[in-house]
């Protein structure tokens, strides 16, 4: 009697839950429809065809979603990436960006490619098509790499001694806020130096914490980062010595992290900021651009350290600013 009745509960049950699923799809919206400003220029016909198959369902405004992506519930979290994604890079609207942040964003995406970060795991498991292979992380690889070529950052070294004025130092006359209300402060270079590193940009970036951030590095404290933790990273050019040796050059910009974790819910609890040249240009239009741009790696790369890169076990911060003053005074 009890296995009769059970096996009358199989087809409710499948009812159920059928009309559970006809129900949601009264809940379900198709994702938000934008026009295609501008798209990719001057890059490989290679290099556009890996982005348009495992980069545009998300990251532009030519979705081509099959029709599991577009079944509730599935869609709310399709939709919700897709928003994300547009945020962080929309390759429909690539005309809105200017040649120097076209070349922040390939290196973006190399970087994420090649950690495996993207596409997502939880995408390209419903969306095999979308895996890049070796050779294709290659290829985006060479292109990122040619455009930091470009930049011409190493000069010949008989042409060092012809500058007429030291570009070594930043310019603070004023005093810079970042849109996001983040003041440029000159004090960074009284901090101690956590790391250094450089970059296929050919930079190099010499990094510093305030007393809050690296306390919480000797202490293996940052998860989460304490509330006033600051790190600054200073990025110079690369310059060949007359000896072939590669020293810090010309500035190029200064970036600012700052643990807030009440004032930036929206960026994972930093604020982000960046002063650009001599003249410490704030990097943004709004307040946004920190969404838009910053988090995005960070979140993806460096989650596991609190979303700070270059996290040394512990700070050696006079053997490192001591090699660092021995590079810039040869």
């Amino acid at each position: 009697m009890k296995y009769t009745k059970k096996i009358r509960l199989i087809p409710i049950t499948f009812l159920c839950i059928t009309a559970g699923f006809i129900f949601l799809q009264f809940f379900n919206r198709q994702v938000e429809q934008k026009p295609v400003t501008g798209h990719l220029r001057n890059v490989p016909k290679q290099v556009e065809m890996i982005l348009e198959r495992s980069c545009y369902n998300c990251h532009s405004n030519e979705q081509r979603l099959s029709a599991f992506d577009q079944i509730a519930p599935v869609s709310w979290i399709v939709n919700k990436d897709i928003a994300r994604a547009r945020e962080v890079m929309n390759f429909s609207e690539w005309d809105k960006l200017s040649d120097a942040e076209h070349k922040g964003k390939f290196y973006a995406i190399f970087n994420m490619v090649n950690a495996g970060k993207m596409p997502l795991p939880s995408y390209a498991l419903t969306h095999p098509g979308a895996k890049l292979s070796p050779n294709e992380v290659e290829i985006i690889k060479q292109y990122a790499l040619s455009l930091s070529a470009s930049d011409s950052f190493i000069p010949p070294h008989d042409s060092i001694h012809k500058e007429k004025k030291d570009q070594s130092e930043p310019s603070a006359k004023a005093t810079p806020i970042s849109p996001n209300g983040i003041k440029y402060n000159d004090d960074f270079k009284n901090w101690k130096v956590i790391g250094m590193s450089t970059l296929i940009d050919n930079s190099i970036r010499v990094i510093y914490g305030n007393d809050i951030a690296v306390k919480a590095i000797e202490q293996e404290n940052f998860h989460p980062w304490p509330d006033g933790s600051a790190v600054a990273k200073a990025v110079f050019k690369q310059t060949r010595k007359p000896n072939g040796e590669i020293v810090p050059g010309d500035f190029v910009n200064v970036q600012y992290m700052v643990k807030g974790s009440k004032e930036y819910t929206d960026t994972e609890g930093w604020g982000f900021a960046k002063f650009n040249g001599a003249d410490l240009k704030p990097t943004g239009k709004t307040a946004l651009f920190a969404q838009q741009s910053c988090i995005s790696c960070h979140r993806q790369l460096a989650e596991s350290t609190g979303y700070l890169f270059n996290v040394p076990p512990k700070a050696n911060s006079k053997q490192l600013i001591e090699q660092y003053l021995k590079m810039v005074q040869k």
